[in-house]
Order: structure tokens, then sequence, then C-alpha cells
């Protein structure tokens, strides 16, 4: 399983620019590559309360159709994120494109940050799909903060956590512990791609993508600048990991909320969420 990440700098509001670059990673990555992942809200940048009208699109706006044309093309899946708009609600949702399906999964950030609460809403779920094989759950940046993001994506069966990130400075070093944590814990692959350069109010994005094995341990670790990284997943580390117990098993304490069951896809409803 062939994991290609692009830490690239991005233009927040410059939904153009972000596009034409995102097109261009597609169309220059590995000839092996089956899954590609981008930062967080990559397609958009990130919106701010005044312009998030005009830069939000639907899951099947014009970016993401753009986006699977290129991705059939290359005959790969993408990973990345953006602002969505559904039914005049505004979301940061990073959606996994697959040849075959368009938008085969998408998830909207559970977990806001104190500086996009007044810009999006969180989302009411987490979700897993089966891709090639193995199941996937997808989470954003500051999710991974949270134990309990990553342990309901462990309840619906997650073997790959990719996380889209927008991590800046100084907390780089917190989400490389995180990361690594939420792998080991749920005995699960872990990909995060960041963002690096500057942002918007003088934000220096901290780089660090990383992949992370089910025992935890780094397998690579970017660093500031941009970078692309290619990396093979050894799908029989996850049944190496699991050998001597398994935490899915024996943790006596779930995520509560009603799990519902589609054909591939899993999803948990968050209690109370509106």
């Amino acid at each position: 399983m062939k994991v290609e990440l692009a830490q690239i700098k991005g233009r927040d509001g410059d939904t153009a620019y972000n596009l034409a670059r995102a097109l261009d990673v597609i169309a220059t990555c590995a000839a092996d590559t089956e899954l590609l992942i981008l930062p967080e809200t990559y397609i958009t940048g990130f919106p701010t309360k005044a312009n998030i009208s005009e830069l939000a699109e639907p899951l099947d706006g014009p970016s993401i159709q753009r986006l699977h044309v290129a991705a059939s093309a290359r005959n790969i899946s993408v990973a990345v994120g953006f602002a969505e708009v559904c039914d005049g609600r505004y979301f940061n949702t990073t959606v996994l494109i697959t040849p075959e399906d368009g938008v085969a999964l998408h998830y909207r950030k559970t977990q806001l940050w104190s500086g996009e609460r007044d810009v999006f809403e969180p989302g009411d779920r987490f979700v897993t799909g089966m891709w090639k094989g193995i199941r996937v759950g997808l989470l954003i940046c500051y999710d991974i903060e949270f134990p309990e993001t990553a342990r309901a994506l462990g309840q619906l069966g997650a073997q790959l956590l990719i996380v889209t990130n927008g991590n800046f400075d100084p907390y780089g070093p917190t989400h490389r512990t995180c990361i690594m944590a939420r792998a080991l814990e749920n005995q699960a692959f872990a990909v995060m791609v960041n963002r690096v350069g500057l942002g918007d109010d003088g934000l220096v994005f901290a780089g660090g993508s990383a992949v992370v094995d089910p025992f935890g341990d780094l397998m690579v670790e970017a660093g500031r600048e941009e970078a692309r990284i290619c990396m093979s997943l050894n799908p029989e580390l996850l049944a190496k990991a699991r050998k001597p117990y398994v935490y899915s098993q024996d943790q006596r304490m779930k995520v509560s909320g009603e799990v519902i069951e589609y054909a591939d896809r899993r999803e948990l409803l968050i209690p109370g969420a509106q």
C-alpha cells in the first residue's frame, strides 16, 4: 500500500492557486502512488467569517469535481480538506476521493479550534470506509488532541487514520506526540499531512508531516520545508501489533454513540449533536 504525503504551501482564501497546486501534485505523484494526502482546508485555505460564503463549496462543487477528474486520470485516491457549505451551514471538511466513486468518504471536523468556531459548525459523526481492502478513518488537525476522536474510529474498525493538518507554531511538538499516541492506542497506521509556510495573521505552519506504524513508532517525519514523501505501508504490521493483545477488545469504556452501518461505511453519531 503506497501513500504519498504532500507537505506544501497554500494561500488562505485563494482557491484558484491552491487548486492549481493540488492538481499539479496529483499529476506529478509517483507512478505507484495509491493514496495522496494533502493538508487541512488546503483547497480553499482557512476562511474567515467575512469570506466563508465566497469560498465554501458543496461536496459536488467545481473544485472537488476537478480533483476527481485528475485523480481518475492517475488512478489514485486523494484525501484533502476544504471549506464545505451544506444547506447554508459551513464545515471544515476532509474528503477521500477515489477514481471509482468520487467522494467515497467525507468527514466534518468535530473538534473545532478556538480560532474557527465563529466560522464553522462542528460535525456530528465519525466515519470510516473500506479502501483497498483496509478500513480508513478521517480526522482533522485539532481532533487528534482528543483521544476519543481516534478511539471512535478505532471502535469502527479503522486500520489507517488519515489526518489532514493545519498546525502552526508553537504546537508542532504537540501534534508529533499526539499522532504517535493515537496510532499506538488504536493499533493502526496514522498518516498526518501538514502545511508549511506563512498563513494569515502571521501564522507559521509547523510542517512535521509524519507516518506512524501501529506500534506508535515514527516511520518517517518531514521537516519544516515543502516535502513530498512516498511510503509503503505493510498491512501485515496490523496483525503483528495486535498479536499480544487487542485494545479494542479489552477496553471496558467505549465511546458512546449510535453506530450506523452501510455497505462499506460505518458511522458513529455523537450523542446530542445537532
